[in-house]
């Protein structure tokens, strides 16, 4: 059976992480038995979750996991899409884990109220008087990324901004079709799904969180994938 290490489930998410439940859709959608692994941070290839192990072979990040499902188990996640469809979907997902993120990470780390909303909790499983440190060393260490990657150089308007905008796109390429590319799932949806609900979420209050929430058509393929592939969360 294939091992995927992830992290835990929060704000009504099947994990945390919006790429973990990026692969756990991958997995369901191509119908192969998992398990889920909270631990193996350690041992994680590229120094990041999600990866799995399948068999003896570690894949590591959700996009060479997908290569994988696709080339050893004879998965097609894009069947029946036209090239146009394919790039569109490809499009999308980069969006959302190339930029997207880095706007809901800005919000979830460096947002004080959201900080204490949702991240803060993360670390209520160390000591008490260790709790602090690991809070300013994380919060430190993604406000260096996101200055690095430059997002993090932005007014938090600007940024508030820019997510509005991810959202926006998101729901007029959906449109009122069920699905990104049509009448089932591909591959893409995998990662707007995980993108979207993570911007539904809980974990924190954002301008782009009330603009996803105003569209009827997202909040209806939210609770579409949730109840396909996770009604146990939904």
């Amino acid at each position: 059976m294939i091992t995927l290490y992830g992290f835990q489930p929060a704000g009504g998410l099947p994990d945390a992480s919006p790429f973990v439940v990026k692969a756990m859709a991958l997995l369901k959608m191509a119908g192969l038995d998992y398990e889920l692994d909270p631990g193996g941070f350690a041992k994680a290839p590229k120094g990041k979750k999600p990866y799995i192990r399948d068999g003896g072979e570690l894949i590591a990040d959700s996009t060479f996991i997908r290569f994988h499902l696709e080339q050893a188990h004879g998965v097609d996640f894009d069947s029946g899409l036209t090239e146009e469809q394919k790039a569109i979907g490809w499009c999308a997902e980069k969006m959302c884990e190339e930029h997207l993120y880095w706007v809901i990470a800005y919000s979830l780390w460096l947002d004080e109220a959201n900080f204490e909303r949702g991240p803060a909790k993360f670390f209520n499983k160390i000591p008490a008087f260790a709790r602090p440190l690991a809070k300013w060393y994380m919060r430190r260490r993604v406000r260096k990324n996101l200055r690095s990657q430059g997002l993090g150089r932005h007014s938090p308007a600007e940024i508030n901004a820019l997510g509005v905008h991810d959202i926006e796109a998101l729901a007029a390429l959906l449109g009122d079709k069920p699905y990104l590319c049509g009448e089932e799932p591909c591959g893409a949806d995998a990662t707007v799904f995980a993108f979207v609900a993570a911007v539904m979420s809980p974990l924190s209050e954002t301008p782009y969180q009330a603009a996803a929430l105003s569209k009827p058509n997202l909040v209806a393929y939210r609770g579409r994938m949730m109840g396909r592939y996770f009604p146990d969360a939904a």
